[in-house]
Parts: structure tokens; C-alpha cells; sequence
């Protein structure tokens, strides 16, 4: 049995999108190993020989495109943080509210590029696969900054901004309208003065097909993650042979627990975060600093590469 197969569907069962994982002490995997080396010589070695290559990203990669975190000290939108407002409870108490918010995130997103670090991993999928490796991004990130920069192999284990899902028949689809309806022009204002709008609900966005009252396609908190993007997550780490962690807290569950599975089994794992997180003892490699800085020549041709 292969065993990451087997403690991944375990725990993801069990495990809802949140900030603390809902097992049990006796369900924690503990390891223990050296600490994580910043020699990065040593680590060109290890992706120089790798052929499926699992790039996991988080709000880090994103923050240094200017794209709020909305967590820590003044990760506040109005007088609310984003755990109070992305939650199926906050939409039916307030779906005004919760547009308006999601409203200002799409507005904003439209502005907003990639980075050294999206486009550094966009070209290493494009220079590798031509030569028979692979590489794909699991990103927890809902800004489609990863698909701007030109991934093509994009695993959104958290939805995206610009897809809504009706309430009613479920459809899922692509919105890129800007305001997402004629109601949300002009709203949204960030500062801790703004008012809410309170829009009627029948102005909010709605369903070409049903009328139905529409959500951003996002995962929240307290909400599973859709079963088959874990499935797809899953067999991408069950044969990668090196892991980058790239700009996440590996606080939010069940995505942080996905590196160290991959480092319990012996792939390198490689950390590229500003500081060390709960996680860092776990992995192979840790390189602390901006993404942007820290990230292009980690992914950069390696000598031994034949590009033809």
C-alpha cells in the first residue's frame, strides 16, 4: 500500500479548509531530521536529476504583486478579517457584504501582474517539458496570477476569484466582468469608514441559466475542498521526486500538510518563504527572503540541461 495514498485520504476526509487541522494528536506525524539546508548548490543538484517536479504556493508568492494577505497586522478589509467574511455563514447573514468584498478583490486583481517568482515557474514548466520533466503548481492562491504568468499545469485547490457558482443549480462558470454586475459599481471600498452598501440581493450577481443567486467559485472556511482536485493533487504527489513549497504559512489545512507527506515518503522538499514556518524542520531545503529574489535562480537552465 502506498502509504502517502493512504494518510492522505485519511486525513482529508476527516480535514475541512481552515487554519487548524481538525485530527487528533495521535494523527500528528512527527519527524525528525537535520535541519533544512540553504545551500543552494546542493539543491541545483537535486532539480537538475528531477523529472515531476510539485510546486506548492500560498499568499507569499502573490503578496510581492502587491495582492493583500489578509492575515496578520492590518489584514483587515473595513473592520473584518477574511476568516469573518469568507465562510457560507457570513454570505447567508450578509451576501451584500460578502460581494462587496469579493467585488474590491476582483477590482483589485485586475491590476495586479506577475512576479519574478509566477513567471520563474511558468518558464521552468515550458523549458522542462520539452525535455520530457514535468512540472505542476498546486496553488492555494485564487488570484490567477499563475495562469497570467503562463502555467499551464495548475492544480486551484481553493477555487478562483473570477468563477461564480450558482446557489441554486450549481452552475460553475468564468466571470470576467468588471463590476460583476451593474449593483457593485463603485462599492467595495476597503477603509475602515466605508459603509456597507446593502444591496438587495436580487440586484446581486445572478444565474444566466436559472436567476439563481450567484457565489465567487472560492472555497471557504469550514467548506471540503472539491474531491477532485485533491484526487488530482494526490497523484501528482504521490510520483513527484522534489517538492518547492513556495510563499505559505503551512498553516491552512489540509494544504499543509501535503509537503511534509511528500518529505515523510524521502523526496526533497524545498522551502522559499520569507521566514521559517511550522513546517521548516521537515524539509530538505529552506531558503529564506522574497520569492521573487530566491525563486528565478533556483529554477533557472541548469548546466546539465539540453535544450534542443
Amino acid at each position: 500500500m502506498n502509504p502517502f495514498h493512504f494518510s492522505t485520504r485519511r486525513l482529508v476526509s476527516q480535514i475541512y479548509c481552515g487554519l487548524k487541522p481538525a485530527s487528533s494528536k495521535k494523527q500528528r506525524i512527527c519527524f525528525e531530521m537535520a535541519r533544512p539546508s540553504s545551500n543552494m548548490v546542493d539543491f541545483r543538484e537535486v532539480f537538475a536529476k528531477a523529472k515531476h517536479i510539485a510546486i506548492i504556493t500560498g499568499a507569499g508568492v502573490s503578496a510581492e504583486s502587491g495582492v493583500p494577505t489578509f492575515r496578520g497586522a492590518g489584514g483587515y478589509w473595513r473592520k473584518w478579517q477574511a476568516q469573518e467574511l469568507a465562510t457560507p455563514e457570513a454570505f447567508a447573514r450578509n451576501p451584500s457584504r460578502v460581494w462587496e468584498f469579493y467585488h474590491y478583490r476582483r477590482e483589485l486583481m485586475m491590476s495586479k501582474h506577475p512576479n519574478p517568482a509566477h513567471i520563474s515557474i511558468a518558464e521552468c514548466e515550458t523549458r522542462l517539458s520539452k525535455q520530457g520533466r514535468s512540472v505542476v503548481v498546486i496553488t492555494q492562491n485564487i488570484d490567477e496570477l499563475h495562469r497570467k504568468a503562463g502555467t499551464k499545469h495548475l492544480l486551484e485547490i481553493h477555487g478562483s476569484l473570477f468563477k461564480t457558482r450558482c446557489t441554486s443549480c450549481g452552475n460553475v462558470t468564468e466571470n470576467y466582468k468588471s463590476p460583476i454586475c451593474p449593483a457593485l459599481a463603485g462599492k467595495g471600498a476597503p477603509g475602515p469608514e466605508a459603509k456597507d452598501a446593502g444591496i438587495p440581493v436580487e440586484d446581486l450577481p445572478r444565474c444566466e441559466d436559472c436567476s439563481g443567486l450567484l457565489r465567487p467559485h472560492v472555497v471557504w472556511f469550514g467548506e471540503t475542498l472539491d474531491s477532485d482536485i485533491l484526487t488530482a493533487v494526490e497523484k501528482e504527489l504521490e510520483i513527484c521526486d522534489l517538492c518547492l513549497v513556495v510563499g505559505t504559512s503551512s498553516l491552512v489545512y489540509p494544504a499543509a500538510m501535503f509537503a511534509p507527506q511528500v518529505s515523510a515518503r524521502g523526496v526533497p522538499v524545498a522551502e522559499f518563504n520569507m521566514q521559517s514556518t511550522p513546517a521548516t524542520d521537515k524539509f530538505s531545503f529552506h531558503f529564506a527572503g522574497p520569492c521573487g529574489t530566491t525563486l528565478p535562480p533556483a529554477l533557472a537552465r541548469h548546466e546539465t540541461e539540453i535544450i534542443s
